[in-house]
């Protein structure tokens, strides 16, 4: 065994019997490189990575290989799931370096002051995709940092200063924030979309959940046409797609086609947290069926199989089994035909397109939807409640079958950030599709949060098999106070409440930037890198920054407490210069943007618990994106601002609707409410009535 073998990382432990002598980041490996003068071999990946599986059984099992490794290099591995810090930094690095997008595994090479001095990708163990023999590659890479360090120094000298260039300048004094970028953005996503099958561009075709959502606030604040059938037809599209588990539930990260066909098969805890909220959000907007039937099937597939027994959340599950992707989800027609009854299969195989031609690697069938339900029984002449009875009963044996083959593996470490966005996607989820069970699970897994990765006031990353730690980074600070903010609006728990507080103000004392605005990715008194940085644009999850923006004004709103709004407008002014510029990319931050333009309306409510409750049930019926509702019949020992008066009789609720610090009289007819929240002239709280 390596150096791995404590580690908590799947992914590291999956390494650790390579014959590589792998070590982890940190200090024991750094400091041999500089003893030895030897160059580090970095490689960054995560268990559900396809191509890192490839590699390592390669390259990493094999003894040859392993030996070159060993007597050139100090070989870290690095899981960018537990170290985005480490993964962020040289994937910016290999961008600089190659002019090329950075995938995973990346492959970097850095001197023993970490500095990068060359890098890819995915490198095979014979030539072939157009990449070097890794053997070869070793060999001059190793030659190359001995022979030319004049050469790699000033290259590095180079390099640091281009990373500090990633970081926002400070922003000018007179920075006026307004709808533009926004109006840009949407403009920018209407070019991009793709009309018959939804998404933007071509393939590989990503969900893109931060845009979509961005085009529903859209919707609901203009009734923007446009943008409401964006929203429309990818949802429909995407839940009709093979990117859709259509057994189990649950999205895949992305599709190779432009049609969602074929996915890449990795179910990523944190793409169905955003989607998860984004159906729930389209549900509330549209009404339509299948945007909460997709919901149940994304909460259904997170309860079922990325649940731990504590209540947290597991991180991901593989693309792999029996180290060929997909091989758990296809299926061929006989298959299929040999578990249903003809009745069923004569409409599974016509919906599910198990009677055309095969999509998968010419060879297999994965399952989307080809022909719509209604449809294919109308052709096969099946009333339509037959033809569902017909399609569970199928499912049901299909899932059974399935359970009984090798199953892809299973990521089962707990992050703070990943765990953070389920935790408030359940929440919302849960109001405005009324499912108790997903609030119940929400704060189940918010209490272990609490309960395993905070300590004694600070806040850690990552947990597996009892053991937390890793000192947790902006996200994790800015996603948790944003599913707190959910879970007070879903159930309010005075105890959330205050622990919204100490993340806050860990959020403004340890990673703020106080001369420029915005948050730092990491604290004040986090492990020196050689960069800091200070990231707006989103990727595959949200900015931090634009996620801390939203949050910290609400709260702020909701307290009275003007250091909180005022760092949420700081941050908006950091990145105000890029995303004026280039909008695209930015829609977490944008989203902020357009919370801050208006004064932002809370309804509280006190009095009779089971009026407020109806009454809130009433509020979150439809999607008010500008709107936030907290019930707070029944709880004691409010802050002051929160703490309004019931005023009627002990069967009556009292409404206050209050607009920044400004609260109208109290209500206790909650028609006078809704005609309260009717979008004013001057367009704010505005939003879409139900159909």
């Amino acid at each position: 065994m390596n150096h791995l073998g404590g580690e908590t990382s799947p992914y590291l432990l999956q390494h650790a019997h390579n014959p590589v002598d792998w070590y982890p980041w940190g200090e024991e490996a750094l400091a041999r490189a500089k003893r030895e003068n030897k160059p580090i071999l970095l490689s960054i990946g995560y268990s559900a990575c396809h191509w890192c599986h490839v590699m390592a059984h390669e390259s990493f099992e094999d003894p040859h290989i392993a030996a070159l490794m060993n007597e050139h290099f100090v070989n870290i591995k690095v899981d960018r799931e537990e170290r985005p810090d480490l993964d962020q930094i040289y994937q910016a690095a290999h961008a600089m370096l190659t002019q090329r997008g950075g995938v995973w595994p990346l492959t970097m090479f850095l001197t023993p002051d970490q500095e990068p001095f060359f890098g890819g990708t995915y490198f095979p163990k014979t030539s072939r995709y157009r990449f070097p023999r890794f053997p070869a590659l070793l060999r001059t890479v190793a030659a190359a940092y001995h022979d030319h360090p004049e050469a790699i120094g000033e290259q590095n000298a180079r390099l640091k200063a281009a990373l500090a260039l990633t970081n926002p300048e400070a922003p000018p004094t007179d920075a006026v924030l307004s709808s533009d970028a926004i109006e840009r953005a949407l403009a920018a996503l209407t070019r991009s979309f793709d009309p018959q099958y939804g998404g933007f561009g071509g393939a590989p075709k990503f969900p893109h959940a931060g845009e979509i959502a961005l085009c529903l606030r859209d919707y609901a604040e203009t009734g923007n046409p446009m943008s409401l059938q964006i929203v429309k037809v990818t949802l429909s599209r995407m839940a009709d797609g093979g990117i859709y588990d259509q057994l189990a539930g649950g999205f895949c990260r992305y599709s190779v086609d432009s049609e969602w066909t074929i996915p890449h098969f990795e179910k990523m805890l944190y793409d169905n947290a955003a989607l998860l909220e984004l159906y729930a959000d389209a549900w509330r907007a549209t009404r339509e069926a299948t945007f909460a039937k997709t919901a149940r099937g994304i909460a259904g597939w997170v309860l079922s199989e990325m649940r731990s027994r504590e209540g947290a959340f597991y991180s991901s599950l593989d693309a792999d089994s029996e180290h060929e992707e997909g091989k758990f989800y296809v299926w061929t027609p006989a298959e299929v035909r040999a578990l249903l009854n003809p009745d069923e299969y004569v409409l599974a195989a016509r919906s599910w397109g198990l009677d055309g031609p095969p999509n998968f690697e010419q060879v297999a069938w994965h399952l989307r939807v080809s022909v719509p339900l209604e449809e294919a029984a109308q052709q096969l002449k099946i009333d339509v409640p037959t033809a569902q009875q017909h399609m569970d009963s199928a499912r049901l044996k299909l899932i059974a079958a399935r359970s009984k083959r090798v199953r892809p593996g299973r990521d089962d470490k707990v992050l703070t950030s990943w765990n953070a966005l389920m935790i408030g996607a359940l929440a919302r989820a849960a109001r405005a599709i009324e499912e108790p069970v997903w609030l119940l699970a929400a704060q189940q897994a918010l209490d272990f949060i609490r309960a395993q990765m905070w300590r004694e006031g600070r806040l850690l990353a990552t947990y597996k098999d009892g053991r937390a730690h890793l000192n947790a980074y902006l996200d994790d600070h800015a996603f948790l106070l944003h599913s707190l903010l959910e879970l007070m609006q879903s159930s309010f728990r005075p105890q959330d409440l205050s622990w919204a507080v100490e993340l806050a103000d860990a959020l403004l004392d340890r990673f703020e930037d106080q001369d420029s605005g915005g948050f730092f990715f990491t604290s004040h008194d986090h492990e020196t890198l050689i960069h800091r940085s200070k990231p707006g644009h989103d990727n595959a999850t949200p900015s931090g920054n634009g996620v801390a923006a939203a949050a910290l004004r609400t709260l702020g709103h909701w307290l009275a407490e003007l250091r909180y709004v005022d760092a949420a407008e700081r941050t908006l002014r950091a990145f105000s210069k890029e995303f004026m510029a280039q909008p695209s990319g930015f829609a977490s931050l944008l989203i902020a943007l357009d919370e801050s333009l208006e004064v932002p309306t809370t309804v509280l409510l006190r009095g009779d618990v089971a009026t407020c409750a109806q009454w809130h049930r009433e509020l979150e019926r439809g999607y008010r994106p500008r709107l936030r509702a907290l019930n707070l019949s029944g709880v004691s020992s409010l802050p002051a601002a929160l703490d309004k008066p019931h005023v009627g009789s002990s069967q009556e609720a009292t409404a206050w609707v209050c607009r920044g610090a400004t609260c109208l009289p109290p209500m206790t007819r909650i028609e006078a409410l809704e005609a309260a929240l009717i979008p004013s002239r001057d367009g704010a709280d505005q939003s879409i009535p139900l159909p």
